[in-house]
């Protein structure tokens, strides 16, 4: 009897084992999904651990002085961020002003890892990267961020001057040789270096007379103490409008879309390289992951508001934003170019 109970006993525990074993691979799912979903939980908890919002007001450096075109930037990037509610207020735009871009660089690169410091750029500080010998920086120093826009060169000069174009005044300054001045920014920026590709390709002299103000510059010409000026749409327009200064030629591949009426410097004769100045945003060294994503995200939204719509038909810029990974690429091809374009211009390039 004892061996039929222990049989029948043995017999339940097969029955058993048969039905757990058809039970596991069901609880194995079980499991598997409740992992799953806790691997995502925790990972959904990583992505807002590591997020970043800024916890005191941003600093925006700038290489110019006030009313040089990287501060009218760096305002109006301030502002608008403000009044479409995509920052508190309080962000402030910090000058530093010298060394062709240099102190600005400088300083960005002392603020090593701060969340809180960024800075926008020009071509000025690639040339000066790839001119300037005892400059410890260049732009692989710093880290990237956006590229907000693509700007003309417009000539300017006093509303009652002679010069109807830009060849009238090429044509007087062979004339007067070393007589006639240009006023401008760094010896750096694009607006020398349109002068130094035009001497060359004209054998026209004439002086670059470096003034960092903005205010100061126009002040020149509107006092005909200068005679021309290459400024970028936004640092004048207001004196366009009031017609206190004309527009004497586009340095563009082709007509700007507000100012169809002007001619381009190739239709006038002058046959070089059109340079385009970038202006965007870029970081301090070792800027971290989360804090660049945060700012490429805030100029991003910016992009598709009401004010920058406004900003880019007002200044007659290009919308043209890349976020970092982007804006490094193109970073390396726009030094190449610059590279070219400076030794066609005749300037010494030390990297």
């Amino acid at each position: 009897m004892n061996n039929g109970m222990d049989e029948a006993y043995t017999a339940k525990l097969k029955v058993k084992d048969k039905e757990e074993t058809k039970m596991k691979p069901v609880q194995m799912v079980c499991r598997s999904l409740a992992l799953g979903g806790l691997v995502l939980l925790l990972a959904a908890y990583s992505v807002r651990a590591q997020s970043f919002t800024p916890t005191r007001p941003v600093d925006i450096v700038n290489h110019s002085r006030a009313g040089g075109g990287s501060d009218l930037f760096a305002r109006a990037l301030v502002k608008m961020l403000e009044d479409e509610k995509l920052i508190p207020s309080g962000w402030q735009v910090v000058n530093k002003s010298g060394g062709s871009g240099g102190q600005a660089m400088g300083y960005l690169a002392e603020k090593k890892g701060d969340k809180h410091t960024i800075s926008v750029f020009t071509n000025t500080w690639v040339v000066t990267g790839l001119t300037r010998a005892e400059s410890k920086y260049t732009m692989k120093d710093f880290t990237p961020l956006v590229r907000m826009i693509l700007e003309p060169t417009i000539a300017v000069v006093k509303a009652d001057s002679p010069y109807k174009s830009l060849m009238d005044f090429v044509q007087d300054a062979k004339k007067k040789p070393g007589k006639l001045v240009q006023v401008g920014g760094t010896v750096s920026s694009v607006d020398n270096l349109f002068r130094n590709l035009i001497q060359k390709q004209t054998g026209a002299k004439w002086q670059y007379v470096d003034i960092r103000s903005g205010g100061e510059r126009i002040a020149n010409i509107l006092g005909g103490h200068m005679h021309i000026y290459f400024p970028q749409p936004a640092e004048v327009s207001e004196h366009v409008r009031a017609g206190s200064v004309k527009i004497i030629a586009t340095l563009t591949e082709n007509r700007l879309e507000g100012y169809p009426n002007v001619s381009t410097i190739k239709e006038q004769g002058l046959d070089v390289p059109i340079i385009t100045q970038v202006r965007g945003v870029l970081g301090p060294p070792k800027t971290d992951a989360a804090v660049a994503n945060y700012y490429e995200d805030i100029f991003l939204r910016l992009t598709k508001t009401p004010s920058w719509k406004k900003y880019v038909d007002e200044n007659q810029v290009e919308s043209a934003y890349l976020n970092g990974k982007g804006l490094a690429g193109a970073l390396v091809q726009l030094t190449d170019q610059l590279r070219t374009t400076l030794k066609d211009a005749g300037v010494k390039v030390v990297r």
